[in-house]
């Protein structure tokens, strides 16, 4: 995405992914402790679909 408007019009998901290695970035999150973050929030989204809440 190499313009600001380019990422207004992105899709939602895509948003949130760059936000997302913004925040981990910005906070020198290494990629390894990220990565197990990350499973831990797909383990819960996970299951918040499965148990039908959004």
């Amino acid at each position: 995405m190499a313009t600001n408007q380019s990422l207004e019009n992105a899709p939602e998901d895509v948003k949130l992914a760059v936000d997302l290695i913004y925040l981990l970035e910005s906070n020198d999150i290494s990629p390894e402790v990220a990565l197990k973050a990350i499973d831990m929030v797909r383990a819960d989204l996970l299951r918040q679909v499965e148990q039908g809440q959004s």
